[in-house]
């Protein structure tokens, strides 16, 4: 795929199949701008030799699901066919059970992104709602895979469940595939190595979040295959960094994103050029100010930098972990430690290399 992806809007479920080459778009699967193409039938065209297809929530495009749509992708270019990547929007476990949702790794934007990454042809992603929730495992099958995309391969996790109350799983898939047409391979879950393990050593977004939350950032971005990394806009804060020396960014994020253990990070914010500032990263509820009562905050301290970021869109990626969040009996005492803070986040960066691509800044942090 490539930044002029093109999309098109499904008769099945509010869906949204994108497909080119490069980042796909739109972030709201039911709010699709206008086109003249691609249509309905240049997409089935574009399918005519079938799909390969691979199914699920895919947060956070680890190096799990890395490795089933490298599979998809060998297979099916070595086969002729499209590969497909289906994924759901919201994640269908804000639907099924809001009240114990996990959070998010990543918003659908990062998630096309990250897709598009892989080299995969085309992204379906379906609205989930209460009524997709609803529906059988059997419709999904003919109306989806055979219907919608003339499927020929179907690559999924061997634990892939689906349907109306997780009704569909990978021997229901074997089976309605010897009638319709199409080949299934439920893959094992692998480790770090790419080998099947067993279940607590497999890469999943579970062990991912739980690593995250748990302080184990480094564990975290190795399942991950990057940065870990949250988006957003640039607010007002209440300027105290400022007059401390360590001016913040202070990036709203939304309530559904997962928030590691808060801390003091090293890591960066990309700008939306693209450009990469280094930064002491702060989470937590700033205890030494407002006691056990603060909101938690994500702060960015970009390090040998001056600027205005006011209202800009960033990320914030994680790196390396400095230590956790504590509370500190003055404020010269605090100020100190942030300082050791940015000389700590300093050195650990040069070690660490900037993403491909993207352009470092340097020279002269945020007034914020």
């Amino acid at each position: 795929m490539s930044q002029s992806s093109s999309s098109v809007r499904t008769p099945y479920g509010k869906g949204v199949l994108i497909f080119g080459d490069g980042a796909p778009g739109p972030s709201d699967p039911t709010a699709v701008r206008p086109f003249a193409e691609p249509s309905m039938e240049s997409a089935a065209e574009w399918l005519r030799d079938g799909a390969a297809v691979t199914i699920g929530a895919y947060d956070g495009v680890h190096l799990g699901h890395r490795a089933v749509i490298a599979k998809l992708t060998s297979t099916a270019q070595r086969r002729g066919l499209a590969s497909v990547v289906v994924t759901f929007e919201p994640h269908p476990a804000a639907v099924l059970r809001p009240e114990s949702a996990p959070r998010r790794l990543c918003d659908l934007e990062t998630k096309l992104e990250l897709l598009a990454d892989t080299g995969v042809d085309a992204v379906y992603v379906i609205g989930f709602d209460a009524e997709r929730a609803q529906e059988a495992p059997e419709h999904f099958i003919k109306r989806l895979l055979v219907d919608e995309l003339s499927t020929r391969l179907v690559i999924v996790g061997s634990d892939f469940r689906f349907g109306h109350r997780r009704g569909g799983d990978v021997t229901m898939l074997e089976a309605a595939g010897s009638e319709l047409g199409f080949d299934v391979e439920g893959l094992a879950l692998v480790g770090m190595d790419g080998r099947p393990v067993r279940v607590e050593e497999q890469v999943s977004s579970t062990a991912i979040r739980r690593a995250l939350t748990e302080g184990r950032l480094e564990a975290a971005n190795a399942m991950l295959g990057r940065p870990h990394e949250l988006r957003g806009v640039v607010v007002e804060g209440d300027r105290r960094g400022r007059t401390w020396g360590f001016p913040t960014a202070n990036v709203a994020v939304p309530s559904d994103m997962l928030l590691p253990e808060p801390g003091i990070c090293a890591g960066r914010v990309v700008r939306s050029d693209g450009s990469l500032l280094d930064a002491a990263i702060y989470l937590g509820n700033r205890p030494t100010v407002y006691g056990d009562g603060g909101e938690v905050v994500l702060e960015a301290h970009a390090l040998d930098w001056e600027g205005d970021l006011y209202g800009e869109a960033v990320a914030v990626r994680f790196t390396d972990r400095i230590r956790g969040d504590a509370a500190f009996d003055t404020f010269d005492e605090l100020v100190e430690q942030i300082r050791r803070d940015c000389d700590e986040a300093r050195r650990v960066l040069a070690a660490s290399p900037d993403r491909p691509g993207s352009e470092r800044v340097e020279g002269g942090g945020h007034r914020g």
